[in-house]
């Protein structure tokens, strides 16, 4: 049975435009630097599982923070460009991008505190042709598990970022599902923080520390 690609889809932490919730309360540059490390800690547990990598990304690479950092992160997988109009729209698109004909396993960056075995949990679930979901605290969802990635065309009729969202991919898409832990994504200075304390042993942790050093 071979492996399912793990899909990552992603913004380029460029200032004034990643994590611009964040950016709020901290600023443009340290928003685009806590997004790099949010997004090169989950490079790197993702390059751990040892499946066929995929990144979508949008975004001016060449314009981020830790553009060197995260070059060099990218070299371990395929990077192909979000295709769409909106977010559902690119999920969905990045889904068929990233179908290597043994299912997609999609995280996006803003969950930096999953594991491994997170990944492999899903993975598990995909490769005996069971659908895998991530409940999100905020009603969302971080991670989405698919045996046949054309199932993702009906995102597309999902609207995301609302407290039902989770239910409402589950209804589109249909069939049974099997749900992994719920955890907390980083979508304010607040998140960022909470989530640093889970891995104070991360890159995330680092940027949080500088900044909170900063700010002091």
């Amino acid at each position: 049975m071979s492996a399912p690609t793990l899909l990552v889809v992603a913004k380029a932490p460029v200032a004034g435009e990643a994590k611009t919730r964040i950016a709020e309360t901290i600023g443009d540059e340290a928003a685009a630097a806590v997004a790099a490390a949010a997004l090169l800690d989950t490079l790197t547990t993702a390059s751990a599982v040892g499946w066929p990598l995929v990144v979508a990304m949008t975004g001016d690479l060449a314009a981020a923070s830790a553009h060197d950092e995260v070059t060099a992160a990218l070299a371990a997988a395929t990077v192909v460009p979000q295709r769409g109009d909106s977010f559902a729209e690119r999920l969905a698109h990045a889904h068929a991008d990233a179908d290597n004909g043994f299912g997609v396993v999609q995280v996006g960056m803003d969950t930096p505190q999953l594991t491994v075995a997170d990944y492999l949990d899903a993975g598990r679930t995909v490769e005996l042709g069971g659908r895998v979901i991530g409940p999100a605290e905020d009603g969302g969802w971080w991670l989405l598990g698919l045996p046949d990635p054309a199932a993702a065309r009906a995102l597309v009729d999902v609207p995301m970022s609302q407290d039902d969202t989770l239910e409402l991919t589950q209804q589109a898409l249909g069939g049974e599902w099997i749900r992994l832990r719920t955890v907390r994504d980083m979508d304010t200075w607040d998140d960022a923080v909470e989530i640093a304390r889970e891995v104070p042993i991360s890159r995330l942790a680092d940027a949080v520390a500088q900044v909170e050093s900063s700010r002091a």
